[in-house]
């Protein structure tokens, strides 16, 4: 009998791995992302503190309507993250790629926010 893998439980394992090396501070946050089947979101977090500093995601208001779960919208969601969080004074951070691989919305997403000024 062949037993199919759990895809959201790897990721999970991967992610937890992932997270014991990658630690967020005041000084250099935690970039996290998430990505589900329609939309991404990332987070800038400091682990520290246990506190989410900046938050973006495809659903906010100011985002353009129907760019839906495509690259374009990641480096949209990048670009805005970045923009938010150096108008917080963020302007390094650790990225957690969530356990993802890096590649494709994921990918788009960090170089969105490397080109609007982050530094990771």
């Amino acid at each position: 009998m062949f037993n199919k893998a759990d895809r959201k439980l790897s990721r999970e394992k991967r992610h937890l791995r992932v997270r014991k090396k990658v630690h967020g501070t005041a000084e250099r946050p935690r970039l996290a992302v998430y990505r589900s089947e329609k939309n991404i979101y990332a987070q800038i977090i400091d682990d520290v503190s246990r506190r989410t500093l900046v938050a973006a995601s495809s659903l906010e208001k100011d985002f353009a309507l129907n760019v839906g779960s495509n690259k374009e919208a990641a480096k949209m969601v990048g670009e805005l993250i970045a923009k938010k969080a150096i108008e917080k004074g963020i302007t390094e951070v650790v990225f957690d790629r969530g356990g993802y691989i890096y590649h494709g919305r994921v990918q788009m997403l960090a170089e969105g926010a490397r080109e609007a000024g982050l530094q990771f």
